[in-house]
């Protein structure tokens, strides 16, 4: 357990005032001490879901806890003290829950908090990778801010603190209990030797096995379908079909909790990799390929349409390719473009449309995601035509 201390007792005032922070935020939102986890039918990762009554897609939420929770919000899915109130719903977060914050592990507990009670209702939460969920796990972390590290940080002193009480008890096999930080080198070439302990921090919480990419990412799915609507982060190409999606998922479930060593390059790396693709996220329509998109959608059985997060989108979400892609990537996050939030409403009886907290769309009639624009740019800007939204004060 040295590297232990080392790593949490050299700025233990610092971590502690930092996890202190930490610890409010979560007990607000009931985040860190989670409820029990509910008895659940059904399989937790079904690829494939019925059409639910209501449904919701969440953009990239990139470690803004606020951002988090006004989306949610906005959707009426919590009320004013972070609980679950969205009934039977089913909500799909489409990944990107990671970097450019400083709130990441706050947002991941309240995901996990909001799962659970959701179930209890017949409500579901699905929570999804993005290339920066897999970019974390392979230890890339080139869009980690220090304040992330510092979370980190703090979520260890408290982690090895608990694993240390449990060899105190009477009886308990201590073999049980796995040094996280086992094999992590203590430097960095390159690094500035203050940033060592969040980095040594992060890689053994999220790398293949880590304590918080089995609890959290370990439950994530890469792609999903659900109902006439397929989820996934970049996009899909004909190879990843017919690779088969319920593969896809095991896969790279397979590899974050540590079952297999290796997950395929198409899969989650590359530009043409599920999680990074762009060819149907273009702002303007006339560069995404919308006759591969249509090819794609073909191979997959009741599927109209794809929703992706991945590429900003400045003008809110959108649709382009006769609505066949339908991009939902604000950037509400501080650490983007500090975006309005809006997330995506598919009623089963009202039909697709966008829920906005831009005012600048207060006094434009709410009509449907299918209204034609001129030319396929946008669909949210006001001189293409009505405003599909309703707007949320």
């Amino acid at each position: 357990m040295e590297s232990q201390s080392n790593l949490t007792c050299q700025n233990l005032p610092t971590i502690f005032s930092s996890f202190v922070d930490t610890f409010v935020d979560f007990s607000v939102s009931g985040g860190l001490f989670l409820p029990p986890q509910p008895t659940i039918t059904s399989s937790p990762n079904q690829t494939i879901l019925p059409s639910p009554n209501r449904l919701i897609a969440i953009g990239d939420l990139h470690g803004d806890f606020q951002k988090t929770k006004q989306a949610f919000k906005l959707a009426g899915l919590i009320d004013d003290h972070g609980k679950w109130c969205g009934g039977s719903t089913t909500v799909v977060q489409i990944g990107d829950v990671l970097d450019r914050g400083g709130q990441e592990l706050k947002i991941l507990y309240f995901l996990e908090k909001l799962k659970r009670e959701a179930a209890k209702v017949n409500g579901n939460l699905i929570t999804m990778n993005g290339n920066h969920e897999i970019m974390n796990v392979d230890g890339d972390f080139r869009y980690v801010t220090k304040e992330g590290l510092q979370e980190f940080q703090g979520w260890a002193f408290w982690y090895c603190v608990g694993n240390d009480m449990k060899e105190l008890c009477d009886g308990f096999d201590k073999e049980c209990v796995k040094d996280p930080f086992l094999g992590i080198p203590f430097e960095f070439h390159g690094v500035n030797q203050e940033l060592f302990d969040g980095i040594r921090t992060r890689i053994a919480a999220l790398r293949p096995n880590g304590p918080i990419s089995e609890r959290f990412l370990g439950k994530n799915q890469t792609v999903v379908v659900v109902g006439d609507s397929v989820f996934v982060h970049g996009g899909l190409l004909t190879k990843h079909v017919d690779y088969g999606l319920e593969n896809v998922n095991e896969e790279v479930r397979d590899w974050i909790c540590g079952v297999r060593g290796r997950v395929s390059r198409d899969l989650v790396r590359g530009r043409n990799s599920i999680v990074w693709l762009r060819k149907f996220s273009h702002e303007l329509a006339k560069d995404c390929d919308c006759s591969t998109l249509e090819h794609v959608l073909a191979t997959i059985p009741g599927a109209k349409r794809m929703i992706m997060g991945h590429t900003i989108q400045e003008s809110g979400i959108n649709g382009v390719c006769d609505n066949q892609a339908i991009r939902i990537d604000v950037g509400m996050s501080k650490g983007c473009t500090n975006g309005l939030p809006e997330v995506l409403e598919i009623d089963r009886d009202k039909g697709l449309r966008i829920l906005t907290s831009n005012p600048l769309y207060r006094d434009v009639k709410e009509s449907s995601l299918d209204v034609k624009s001129r030319d396929g740019l946008g669909l949210l800007l006001p001189e293409l035509g009505p405003k599909q939204v309703e707007v949320k004060a």
